[in-house]
């Protein structure tokens, strides 16, 4: 897999968990335990595209 594509692939799943986020924040009964697991994952899959697009400088 290409830097390229998996860079893609990363920004694909962190607008996922923005949307699940999103839809989960909606309901009145959400639960804290799953809302925090949902941003963690958010989180990390925004440091993975961080740090990729820090050690690729040509893909600014």
């Amino acid at each position: 897999m290409s830097i390229e594509s998996h860079l893609a692939e990363l920004n694909r799943r962190h607008a996922a968990l923005e949307r699940e986020l999103q839809d989960a924040q909606s309901h009145p009964s959400i639960d804290t335990i799953l809302l925090t697991a949902l941003k963690r994952r958010k989180l990390q899959v925004k440091e993975q595209i961080d740090r990729i697009s820090a050690a690729s400088p040509s893909l600014h």
